[in-house]
C-alpha cells in the first residue's frame, strides 16, 4: 500500500511539472525601445491579441507613454524611462526598434554589447554611415540586426519573386517600383512621428529615404543581393509649405550590369501605393498591392494579359514579422539572403546614399566596386 501511494505521489508530481512545462510561454520576449514611430500601433494590436509578450517599453518622454498607455490600457510595470534599467529588470531576448531611423544606431550600440538581436522598422538608417556603424557592431559581437519592412510579408511579391526564379520569364530587366501615398501629414500621422519624419537629420530624408527604402530592399532582394554600379536620382518639392525641410517625391534610377530598377517614392500619390512591376526577357509581373497580380508574356496577343489572381497565403515562418523573427531567433531559419538581413539592406542604404549624392551633385553616381 506504501508502495502504491509512493507511485501515485511521483505520478501527481510527474503531470504537474508537465502542465508547468505546457504552460510555460514560448513567445519571445520583446523589449520597445521608442514609441514615437507609428507602425508600432501593429505591434500593440498582436498584443492585446495575445501574440506579441511585450516584456518592457523603453520611452524618454513620460507625455507619450501615457498616451499609449491610455490607448492600450497598458500597465506601468512595463514602462521605463532608462533603457539600461529596462533591460537589466526585464531580460528581453530581443529589442524591436520604434525610434526615429536616425537613432536606430543608438539601440545597435547598447543592445549589442549585451548579445541581445535587433529588429528595426525600415529602413535601416538615417545614413549610411549610421548603417556601416550597426554593420560593425553586428560583426563585432556576432547579434543578429534586421528590418522590418511592410512588403516582406505581401504574398503578390513573394509570388513575383519565386516565379522570377522559376525563369518563367527569363532573366530580368526592368524593375520598376512604386510606394507611397498622399503625404504622412495628409493621412493623420500622429504628431510624434512627423516630428522626425520630415526632419533631414533624424529621418536621414524625406519621401526617398521613407518610401524609397522598400523599392531599394526589393530589387537588392530579386537581384539576389548584387550592388548596382551606378546611381542616378532626381528629387521633387512640391509642398513646400507642408514639408519645408525635406523632398516629397524621388526618382530614383538604379544600374545593374544587365538590368534597371526605377524606384519611385512620393508622399504626393493620389492613393495609397505599393506596386512592383517586374519585366523578364520574355514577360511581366506585375503587383497591384499586396494580395494580386497580374501577367502576361511574349507571343501573346498585344493587351492579352491574364486575369488578376490571387497568390496563396504565405507560409509559416514567412508570413508574419513576429513568426519569422521567432524562427530566426530559434534557430529554425538563418535570416539571411531575404528581405530582413542585414546584408541586403546594407546594399539597400548603398542606393540610398548614391540617390541622396546623386541629387546634391546633380550627376550619376558611380559606385565603387
Amino acid at each position: 500500500m506504501k508502495n502504491r501511494k509512493s507511485t501515485l505521489s511521483l505520478l501527481a508530481i510527474f503531470m504537474a511539472c508537465t502542465i508547468t512545462v505546457k504552460a510555460q510561454d514560448t513567445r519571445l520576449r520583446l523589449g520597445v525601445y521608442g514609441l514615437n514611430h507609428d507602425h508600432i500601433l501593429g505591434f500593440f494590436s498582436q498584443m492585446k491579441k495575445g501574440s506579441a509578450n511585450i516584456v518592457g517599453i523603453y520611452e524618454p518622454s513620460r507625455p507619450l507613454w501615457e498616451k499609449y498607455k491610455k490607448r492600450f490600457n497598458l500597465p506601468d510595470s512595463l514602462y521605463f524611462d532608462d533603457v539600461n534599467k529596462m533591460i537589466k529588470a526585464r531580460k528581453p531576448e530581443v529589442m524591436l526598434g520604434y525610434n526615429a531611423v536616425g537613432k536606430h544606431v543608438d539601440i545597435v550600440e547598447v543592445c549589442a554589447p549585451l548579445h541581445i538581436p535587433v529588429m528595426v522598422e525600415k529602413p535601416l538608417a538615417a545614413t549610411l554611415v549610421q548603417a556601416k556603424r550597426i554593420e560593425a557592431l553586428s560583426k563585432k559581437y556576432n547579434v543578429k540586426v534586421l528590418v522590418n519592412y511592410e512588403t516582406t510579408w505581401y504574398p503578390s511579391f513573394q509570388y513575383i519573386y519565386n516565379v522570377v526564379n522559376q525563369d518563367s520569364i527569363g532573366k530580368i530587366r526592368r524593375m520598376v517600383i512604386r510606394d507611397g501615398h498622399r503625404g504622412p501629414k495628409e493621412i493623420g500621422c500622429s504628431p510624434e512621428f512627423l516630428e522626425w519624419l520630415t526632419d533631414p537629420v533624424l529621418n536621414g530624408a524625406g519621401a526617398l529615404n521613407d518610401f524609397g527604402c522598400y523599392g531599394a530592399d526589393l530589387a537588392t532582394w530579386l537581384m539576389h543581393g548584387q550592388r548596382p554600379i551606378a546611381i542616378t536620382a532626381i528629387a521633387k518639392h512640391y509642398k513646400p509649405s507642408v514639408y519645408p525641410k525635406v523632398e516629397d517625391d524621388a526618382t530614383i534610377l538604379v544600374e545593374y550590369p544587365n538590368a534597371t530598377a526605377s524606384i519611385e517614392a512620393s508622399w504626393n500619390w493620389a492613393l495609397n501605393l505599393k506596386d512592383m512591376e517586374v519585366w523578364g526577357e520574355r514577360g511581366v509581373i506585375h503587383a497591384f498591392d499586396g494580395k494580386s497580380v497580374q501577367t502576361r508574356y511574349s507571343g501573346v496577343k498585344e493587351n492579352n494579359y491574364s486575369a488578376v489572381s490571387i497568390p496563396k497565403a504565405l507560409q509559416a515562418p514567412n508570413n508574419d514579422p513576429l513568426v519569422y523573427l521567432t524562427a530566426v531567433l530559434r534557430g529554425q531559419i538563418s535570416g539571411e539572403g531575404d528581405q530582413a538581413s542585414l546584408a541586403y539592406n546594407m546594399v539597400a542604404m548603398e542606393i540610398l546614399d548614391g540617390a541622396k549624392r546623386s541629387i546634391a551633385e546633380g550627376k550619376r553616381i558611380v559606385l565603387q566596386p
